[in-house]
């Protein structure tokens, strides 16, 4: 007996050895990697677990194929753009300001999309407007829908609008419905057979399948995508369900921000849906039927910021940084969730120094209460620095939002979290355009007023075990 007990310790720990051997090959952040070093080394078995379901990235899609799928859509509207602009269109691509040409240029680096003009853009922040212009879309449209969405409830507004798919695949509509396996674990087999039947296509983002060769429980397509006939699309944080209405009283009333953009833009959206679908299910979108001539429609510069766990550098982060160091006379961010990595702090606490007001709002209720803990942690520093720190109590803030100076923006998907930064695929979009801007930053300040302002003597004076509970959570932070 106890030579069997030394032999499942030698192999245990010749195991762990391996795993950590893992760790220091992958060259993630040093605290995040000593964090696993320590999970493995403390609960060898229990840590090598968790490493392995939530530590490993299993998914690496070619870097090659991308480039070339997303260069022949540029081409494509690089095409359209000169052609425009030889009729001497006075609506022609507008000329950038140098400091937000530098932004624009590095987004191209890092994600190879390019700010169009001619987009026309609508900003909700109300559910039930906003599901009202999704159907309508859905409606009017002639030739395919393409939705994509994180969560998708099996509810009264998640029936509702798979009914309205299953209308369109009937009326002869190509409908494409693709959802993430975690974020719509709870959807069976009764709630999809009435599209299944009607024709709509439904695939699921990395099926939990651990005997298949890709499969992941940590790395979740969190994107929140909708086209119709490459012509009108939507994108932000909202979700299709009831809670996202603010029908549930615990989740009562919900504040999210979505996007309607009519122009190149839209097709920039197509094509990352396109790169996600191709990867779930192998069928290859890129043809003309799906990337119509654009309609040009408004005058407002986008620029589109798709970004994952398939990427080497951390594009997201690198451009939310970039947006906080840029600032002159205020940022302003709405998340619902806030664990910033050194990085992200280090650049909030420099633009307080600089003189730029900073003021983020975070809801004061959450569905996770460790990110919650972790990001209470880091008041002290921001406060001390002169950062403005205000918590929504007036319902759920799902509005994931940040306006640079009132001039130009970023609205999508993604927290400012390890997990947006790192782990979740998610979709962004930079507006240059003073008037969206504008708006947003309002509705941020509007949140402000209706928010608690915190205080340091607040955060100084928590109980022991609160202090303990938020240092325990900010351990974690790399992890989350």
């Amino acid at each position: 007996m106890p030579s069997f007990a030394v032999l499942m310790l030698v192999l245990n720990y010749t195991a762990a050895v391996l795993v950590i051997g893992s760790v220091l090959r992958r060259r993630k952040e040093p605290m995040a990697m000593l964090a696993w070093i320590f999970a493995i080394l403390l609960a060898p078995v229990l840590g090598m677990i968790l490493y392995v379901l939530i530590g490993s990235n299993r998914v690496r899609r070619s870097a090659l194929r991308r480039r070339r799928r997303i260069a022949n859509l540029i081409n494509k509207l690089r095409k359209w753009a000169g052609e425009r602009a030889q009729t001497h269109d006075p609506d022609a691509e507008p000329r950038l300001p140098e400091d937000l040409a530098r932004i624009e240029h590095m987004g191209r680096r890092l994600a190879n999309l390019p700010a169009t003009g001619g987009n026309e853009v609508r900003v909700w922040g109300e559910a039930e407007a906003t599901y009202a212009a999704l159907e309508e879309a859905i409606r009017a449209a002639e030739r395919h829908v393409h939705l994509e969405y994180y969560s998708w409830n099996a509810d009264q507004t998640g029936r509702h609008f798979r009914d309205l798919l299953v209308q369109k695949a009937r009326s002869g509509v190509e409908c494409r419905l693709l959802l993430d396996a975690v974020g719509c674990w709870r959807l069976g087999r009764r709630f999809l057979r009435p599209l299944l039947k009607a024709g709509v296509q439904v695939a699921f983002f990395l099926p939990l399948r651990p005997l298949r060769k890709r499969w992941s429980l940590h790395l979740r397509n969190h994107r929140k995508i909708a086209v119709m006939d490459g012509r009108v699309a939507f994108m932000g944080s909202q979700n299709i369900g009831d809670e996202y209405r603010g029908r549930l009283k615990r989740l009562s009333p919900w504040y999210d921000t979505h996007l309607r953009l009519v122009g190149p833009a839209a097709l920039f959206l197509q094509q990352t849906f396109a790169e996600d679908w191709y990867f779930a299910t192998r069928e290859d979108l890129s043809s003309d039927t799906y990337f119509p001539r654009p309609d040009r429609r408004g005058s407002t510069l986008v620029q589109l910021l798709p970004t994952g766990p398939d990427q080497d550098v951390g594009a997201l982060g690198q451009i939310i940084f970039a947006a906080v160091a840029s600032a002159e006379r205020s940022i302003r961010i709405s998340t619902p969730y806030f664990v910033p990595d050194q990085a992200l702090r280090m650049a909030l606490l420099q633009a307080c120094y600089r003189g730029v007001r900073v003021e983020l709002v975070l809801p004061t209720r959450s569905d996770s209460l460790i990110v919650l803990w972790a990001g209470r942690s880091f008041y002290a520093e921001l406060l001390q620095a002169g950062v403005e720190i205000y918590e929504f109590d007036a319902g759920v803030l799902h509005s994931k939002i940040i306006t640079v100076d009132d001039r130009w923006c970023m609205v999508g998907s993604a927290n400012m979290d390890v997990r947006s930064f790192r782990l979740n695929f998610e979709i962004t979009s930079l507006i240059y355009d003073k008037s969206v801007a504008s708006e947003l930053s309002q509705s941020i300040a509007d949140h402000c007023r209706q928010a608690r302002p915190i205080r340091m003597r607040e955060v100084t004076g928590r109980r022991l075990h609160q202090q303990l509970l938020e240092g325990a959570a900010r351990l974690l932070a790399p992890l989350l």
